[in-house]
């Protein structure tokens, strides 16, 4: 199923590891240095108009990194209507 992911841009929930608030894990050391080389490799994918509210963490085909200002309630309010 597919799932919008912030402006036009939509994901495969299969390939959707997870979804992540921003303010809540990137004050953590580990986070940090996984957003920050990830940045560094090309894999962040900026989604947001405004200010990011969080991330989405994807696996296929490679690992990738969309940042988005949606909330994280939001994204996980939208992967669920799609499986009922």
């Amino acid at each position: 199923m597919l799932m919008h992911a912030g402006r036009d841009f939509v994901l495969n929930t299969r390939d959707v590891v997870g979804f992540f608030d921003l303010d809540s894990t990137s004050p953590g050391r580990i986070t940090h240095e996984f957003l920050a080389n990830a940045e560094k490799e090309g894999a962040v994918v900026d989604l947001s108009a405004d200010i990011p509210k969080s991330f989405i963490l994807t696996d296929f085909p490679t690992e990738t990194i969309y940042v988005t200002e949606l909330s994280t309630a939001a994204l996980k309010g939208r992967a669920e209507k799609l499986v009922l």
